[in-house]
C-alpha cells in the first residue's frame, strides 16, 4: 500500500508526494500531513466537494441517484457484477424483499447480514440455487465502492438530505455527516441521531445498513459504529434499544479518532479521507476489523488495536518464509496497550484471525488467574457465542488439545503447566501453535514459562499488557533471564500508553487527592518516620477511625451522588468505589469501623462488601508496593481471618438475599456476584486487599480510596480501575490517597507514559479550574443578568455555549472538597439559569421541527449534565408539605416549587399536575395520602381519554401500559401497538395507518413521561 497526498502542478494537474509505504497494512505506519494551509473561507459545500474529489481520486465511482428506485436499481447492478450473475426480475424481487429489505428486519438483522451472514442463497426461477455475496470478505478488492452526494429521502417523518454516503456493492454502509469549520463536531453526531429518528427507516430501509458513521467539521473527524448511534438515540428517549438492557456508555464519548501506527491522530478531513477512506483500509475495517457481539453490538476496532493485531499476524506470517524463527523470541513479541484501552477485543480478533491462517494448528489464549479466566471467557463469548472452547480441568484441556477442531482454547497458565507436567510427550508440542498471554506482566515468568517454552517446538509467544515489566520495576528473584517482559516475549510490537489513551479520550484522566492522616516532621516520608513501628502506627484505631470518618463524610461528594444518569433501564445516582487496604488485618479493621460509624450515624447506610483471600500479602503486606495475585483459595487463611470473612459475607447475604460463604464451592460465586453488583451500581463500596485491583472493569466505578503502599505497575493497575468511560457526568477517575504516594505517582507516570505525562494523565490543579469557572460565572452574570430577556439568535447561542461550559467546569469542581465554600454561583441562580438554558434549547429545537430547512447545528446542548441534578417528586412533595403546614401563606415556597420544577427536564412535563394538586390543598389535607389518590385518579382519566380519542381496544391498551410502567419504558417493538389499533377505512390515505400508529406511540410516550416516578 502507498498513501500519498496531492499537490498542485504548474499546469493545473496533480502530482503526489509520498506519505508512507507499507505492505497493505490497514493503519498507515506514519502519516505526514501536508503543512501547506488554505487561508480562504471554506463553506460546508466546499468541504463536501473537496472530500468527493479525494474519494474519486482513490477509485470511488461517483453515483448520481435521486430516488430510492434508482438506489435499488444500482444495488441490483452492483450485486450482479460482484457475483457474476444476472437476476431475472422475479428473482430480484424475491431476493430484495425477502433478504435485503425484509419488512421484519431491523438494524441488528441488517448488521448481521453484513458481518456474519454475508452469503445468502438465491432461489432461481429454474429451481437451482446460487450463493450471493452481499460483501466479499475473502477478496476484499472485488467489492465496488461508490460515493453518493446529497441523496434526498422524502419518505421519512421529515424530508431529509444526507451529506455523503459510501456504497459498498450498492449498499450504503458508511454515512458521512459534515459541518462547516468552526461548528462543534458533536452537532454532526446529533444530526445523524435525527436521521435515525426521522428517515433511515423510510422506504425499504436501505440506510439502516450503515455500519460506520463519520462526522467531521473539516478540522476534526471521528468515526463510530451503528450501535453507538442507535443505542444513544434510545437512551436519550429513556428506553432500551431492543427491549434488552441498554448501555449508557454508548454516546458521543464513544466516538473514535483515526491515527497512524505511531498513535498520531489524523483529525483533519483531508488526512482522514486519504488514510481511513483509502479503498483497502475501509474494506479491511468493514470485513476484518469489526466484531458483531453476542449482545448485538457492532464494535469497530480503533487504529491502535488494528495496528497491534496486524503486527502480530505479520510475525506469524514470517514463519512461512523463515521457519527457523519458530520457537524463538523473534517469532513473538508483546503489545503494550494501557489498561482500559480494549485489550480483550484486540486479543480476541488477533486469536480469531490467527486461527484462520494457513498452517496455524491452534491458538491458546492463556490467563494467569481463575477470575481472569472467567472474565476473559465471558468477554470472548460476548464477541462470538461458542468461539471459545474453555476448559474446566486439566483432563478437559488434554481432550481439547487432542481435538484438531478446537482451534481456539482458553486456559489458565496453571492448568497448562499442570498439563505439561502430566504429559511430557504430546502431539501438540510439534504443532504450529500460537500462544497469547493476557496481562503478561504477571506470574507466567519463571518455572512455568520455562516449562512451556521448553516443550513446545513450533510456537509463537505473544503477550498483552498495560504495564510491562522493565528492568527498573522488575522484582528480584527467579531467573535473571526472565525478569522483564522483553526477555520473556521479545520485541514490543506496538505501544499505546496511558498518555495516548487519555489524549484520544479512550480512558479518563485521574484526579488525585492526598489526605494527611498522621502527623510527621516536614520533609520526612511515612516509612522513614515509622520505621519498624510503621504498621502499628498506620493501624492505630484513631487513624482508622479518622480515615473511615473522612470516607463517610465525603462519599457522596467524591462519587457524585448529587448527580444521576441512566444505567441500563433505570436512573441511578452517582458512582461507586473500592477501598484498598494494605493487609487483611487492615481490611478487617476498616470493615468493622465502617459498620460501627454507620450504625452511630443512622440513616440509609452505604452498602459495603469485603473480599480477600489467601496471598503472600497476608504475611508480608504490600511488599514493595506491588500487587500480589489473590486466588479463590480461602483454605490458607488463618481461622480468625476466615471467620471474619464469613461474617462479612453473611452481612452481604442479608443485603441481597444470597447464600454465599468461604467454602471452596461458594467463594468463587461470591466473587462473581460481588463483581456484578459493582458493575450494576448495586454496591456502594468494596473493601479489598489485592482482589479487584487488577483485571476488574466496572464503568460505574469512579473512586479508589487508597490506604496502601503502591508503586510502578501496581499503582497504575490499581488507579486504572477508576478511569473507564461511561458518560459525560463521569469526567475523571477519582483517587483519594491516605498515604503520601506523590513520588510513586510521578515515577509510575514517567515509566508508563513519558516524562511529561503528569500534565495529561492527572487533572489540572483545583485553582485553575476554579479560576476558569469564576471568570465564566462573572461573564454570565454580567452579560446575561437574570430577569432580562435574551434577545436575538446570536445572543441565545452565546448564552447556551457559555452556560454549557459552566456546567462542564462545575461537574469537575464538585469532586473537590473546597468547592462548596468557593462556589460563586448560588443554587437559586443556578436553578434559574438552568431553566433558561432548557427553555432556549427547547425553543430552538421546536423551531427546527417546524421548519426543517432552518437547522442551527452549531450549539452543543449538555443533555446529561442538565439531567444529572435530578430533582425527584419526593423533594417537591416536601416543599408542598412545608407550604401546607404553614397554612398556605408563604407564597415564596410556591416560587421555590415552580423554580425547582422548571430547572428539571424530567419534571417539566409534570408541572400542570403538580400545580393543580397544590391548588386543591385545604387545611384538612394529608399531603402524602391525597397526592397518591390524586395521581391515581389523573392517571386513569388521561389513559381513558387516549383510549377514547384513538378508539383503542381497552383491554389490550390497559395491559400494554401496565407493562410499560413495569418495564420502565414504552416498548414499541413487536405487535402490541398494532393489535390495539382500530381498523382503517379503505378510503383513507395510503399512509393513514402509519400516521395513526405514530400518533398513538407518541401519546403513550408523553403519558408515560408524565406519570413515571410519580
Amino acid at each position: 500500500m502507498t498513501e500519498r497526498s496531492d499537490m498542485d502542478l504548474p499546469d493545473g494537474g496533480k502530482s503526489y508526494k509520498l506519505v508512507a509505504e507499507g505492505a497493505e497494512s490497514t493503519v498507515v505506519a506514519e502519516y505526514e500531513p501536508d503543512h501547506g494551509r488554505e487561508t480562504a473561507y471554506q463553506s460546508e459545500a466546499d468541504l463536501e466537494e473537496g472530500l468527493l474529489r479525494i474519494l474519486e481520486s482513490q477509485g470511488y465511482e461517483r453515483l448520481s441517484a435521486h430516488t430510492e428506485l434508482e438506489l435499488i436499481a444500482n444495488l441490483r447492478t452492483q450485486l450482479e457484477k460482484l457475483n457474476d450473475v444476472r437476476f431475472t426480475d422475479n428473482e430480484w424481487s424475491h431476493f430484495f424483499h425477502e433478504v435485503i429489505a425484509s419488512s421484519t428486519a431491523g438494524i441488528e438483522d441488517k448488521t448481521r447480514l453484513i458481518q456474519e451472514d454475508n452469503i445468502q442463497i438465491l432461489n432461481r426461477d429454474d429451481g437451482t440455487t446460487k450463493n450471493i455475496r452481499l460483501i466479499d470478505k475473502v477478496h476484499v478488492h472485488s467489492n465496488r465502492l461508490q460515493v453518493l452526494h446529497r441523496f434526498e429521502e422524502e419518505g421519512g417523518s421529515h424530508p431529509t438530505r444526507y451529506d455523503v454516503t459510501i456504497l459498498v456493492n450498492g449498499l450504503p454502509l458508511v454515512q458521512i455527516e459534515l459541518k462547516r469549520r468552526g461548528v462543534a463536531i458533536k452537532e454532526a453526531f446529533n444530526q445523524i441521531n435525527r436521521y435515525q429518528r426521522d428517515s433511515f427507516w423510510a422506504g425499504s430501509g436501505l440506510y439502516e445498513y450503515a455500519q460506520i458513521f463519520i462526522i467531521s467539521n473539516g478540522t476534526y473527524t471521528k468515526y463510530y459504529s451503528n450501535t453507538t448511534r442507535f443505542k444513544h438515540i434510545h437512551e436519550m428517549e429513556g428506553r432500551p434499544a431492543t427491549g434488552r438492557s441498554q448501555k449508557s456508555s454508548d454516546s458521543f464519548e464513544f466516538t473514535s479518532w483515526w491515527a497512524d501506527g505511531r498513535n498520531h491522530v489524523i483529525a483533519d478531513l483531508t488526512g482522514f479521507a486519504r488514510t481511513f477512506l483509502a479503498r483497502h483500509t475501509l474494506l479491511n475495517i468493514l470485513t476484518r476489523y469489526c466484531v458483531f457481539t453476542a449482545e448485538h453490538d457492532l464494535l469497530v476496532m480503533r487504529p491502535y488495536q488494528i495496528a497491534a493485531t496486524e503486527r502480530i499476524l505479520n510475525r506469524i506470517l514470517i514463519s512461512e518464509y523463515d521457519p527457523k524463527k519458530l520457537g524463538t523470541p523473534e517469532a513473538g513479541g508483546y503489545v503494550w496497550h494501557t489498561t482500559g484501552s480494549g485489550k480483550t477485543l484486540t486479543s480476541f480478533k488477533t486469536a480469531q484471525l490467527a486461527s484462520n491462517m494457513d498452517g496455524v494448528d491452534r491458538v491458546l489464549f492463556v490467563v494467569d488467574r481463575k477470575d481472569l479466566d472467567y472474565q476473559t471467557i465471558k468477554e470472548y463469548e460476548r464477541f462470538k457465542k461458542g468461539a471459545v472452547n474453555s476448559n474446566k480441568s486439566t483432563k478437559v484441556l488434554a481432550e481439547q488439545l487432542a481435538n484438531l477442531d478446537a482451534k481456539i482454547i482458553v486456559t489458565t497458565i496453571q492448568k497448562l503447566s499442570s498439563f505439561i507436567r502430566s504429559n511430557p510427550k504430546h502431539d501438540v508440542y510439534a504443532q504450529h501453535v500460537v500462544l497469547i498471554f493476557d496481562e503478561c506482566h504477571r506470574s507466567q515468568f519463571g518455572e512455568m514459562h520455562t516449562a512451556i517454552t521448553k516443550h513446545f517446538k513450533n510456537y509463537h509467544l505473544f503477550g498483552f499488557t498495560g504495564t510491562p515489566i522493565f528492568a527498573v520495576n522488575a522484582k528480584t528473584g527467579g531467573s535473571p533471564n526472565l525478569r522483564t517482559t522483553g526477555q520473556a516475549f521479545g520485541d514490543c510490537l506496538h505501544s499505546y500508553t496511558v498518555v495516548d489513551a487519555i489524549k484520544d479520550g479512550n480512558v479518563l484522566p485521574f484526579r488525585i487527592g492526598y489526605v494527611d492522616t498522621v502527623r510527621r516532621k516536614e520533609g520526612i516520608r511515612d516509612e522513614q518516620v515509622y520505621g519498624i513501628d510503621a504498621a502499628k502506627a498506620l493501624s492505630d484505631p484513631r487513624r482508622v477511625s479518622a480515615v473511615a470518618s473522612y470516607v463517610l463524610d465525603h462519599f457522596d461528594q467524591k462519587t457524585k451522588r448529587q448527580s444521576s444518569y441512566m444505567l441500563k433501564e433505570r436512573r441511578v445516582r452517582g458512582f461507586n468505589s473500592l477501598f484498598a487496604a494494605d493487609s487483611i488485618g487492615m481490611a478487617k479493621q476498616y470493615y468493622t469501623e465502617f459498620q460501627r460509624q454507620q450504625a452511630e450515624r443512622g440513616g440509609e447506610p452505604l452498602k459495603i462488601a469485603l473480599i480477600y483471600s489467601f496471598a503472600p500479602n497476608e504475611a508480608d503486606p504490600g511488599e514493595q508496593g506491588f500487587i500480589d495475585d489473590e486466588d479463590f483459595e480461602t483454605a490458607g487463611l488463618d481461622q480468625s481471618s476466615r471467620d471474619f470473612l464469613d461474617a462479612a459475607i453473611c452481612d452481604y447475604n442479608r443485603m441481597f438475599g444470597s447464600s454465599f460463604s468461604t467454602a471452596p464451592d461458594q467463594f468463587e460465586n461470591y466473587y462473581k456476584d460481588l463483581c456484578l453488583r459493582l458493575k450494576n451500581r448495586d454496591l456502594d463500596m468494596s473493601i479489598v486487599v489485592n482482589m479487584l485491583l487488577t483485571g476488574f472493569d466496572a464503568t460505574t466505578l469512579n473512586t479508589l480510596w487508597v490506604d496502601k503502599n503502591l508503586k510502578q505497575h501496581g499503582l497504575m493497575q490499581a488507579f486504572s480501575r477508576t478511569n473507564r468511560i461511561l458518560n459525560s457526568v463521569k469526567t475523571f477517575g477519582n483517587i483519594v490517597c491516605f498515604r503520601d504516594l506523590r513520588q510513586e505517582v510521578d515515577d509510575a507516570l514517567a515509566l508508563f507514559g513519558d516524562k511529561d505525562a503528569k500534565g495529561t494523565v492527572v487533572l489540572k490543579p483545583y485553582a485553575e479550574y476554579l479560576a476558569a469557572y469564576t471568570e465564566k460565572v462573572s461573564q454570565l452574570l454580567k452579560q446575561f443578568p437574570l430577569g432580562e430577556e435574551i434577545v436575538g439568535e446570536q445572543a441565545q447561542k452565546d448564552f447556551l455555549t457559555l452556560f454549557g461550559s459552566i456546567l462542564r467546569l462545575r461537574n469537575i469542581l464538585q469532586a473537590f472538597d473546597d468547592f462548596s465554600n468557593d462556589d460563586v454561583l448560588s443554587l437559586r441562580d443556578l436553578q434559574d439559569y438552568q431553566s433558561l438554558y432548557i427553555d432556549l434549547y427547547q425553543q430552538r429545537r421546536s423551531h427546527e421541527e417546524a421548519d426543517k430547512e432552518i437547522i442551527n447545528d452549531d450549539v452543543v446542548f449538555e443533555a446529561e449534565l442538565v439531567k444529572q441534578i435530578e430533582v425527584n417528586i419526593d423533594y417537591i412533595l416536601e416543599l408542598v408539605a412545608k407550604y401546607h403546614d404553614g397554612h398556605m401563606e408563604d407564597k415564596s415556597i410556591l416560587a421555590d416549587i415552580s423554580r425547582t420544577i422548571m430547572s428539571s427536564p424530567d419534571l417539566r412535563s409534570k408541572k400542570d399536575l403538580i400545580d393543580s394538586f397544590v391548588e386543591s390543598l385545604s387545611s384538612g389535607t394529608d399531603v402524602q395520602r391525597d397526592w397518591k389518590e390524586y395521581i391515581v385518579r389523573k392517571k386513569q382519566e388521561e389513559f381513558e381519554r387516549i383510549v377514547s380519542e384513538e378508539h383503542l381496544k381497552t383491554g389490550l391498551a390497559e395491559q400494554f401500559i401496565i407493562d410499560c410502567f413495569k418495564e420502565g419504558y414504552v416498548d414499541t417493538d413487536g405487535t402490541r401497538i398494532v393489535s390495539m389499533l382500530p381498523p382503517v377505512s379503505r378510503f383513507a390515505p395510503s399512509n393513514a395507518y402509519e400516521l395513526m400508529k405514530s400518533r398513538v406511540v407518541e401519546r403513550f410516550r408523553q403519558y408515560f413521561d408524565r406519570f413515571v416516578g410519580m
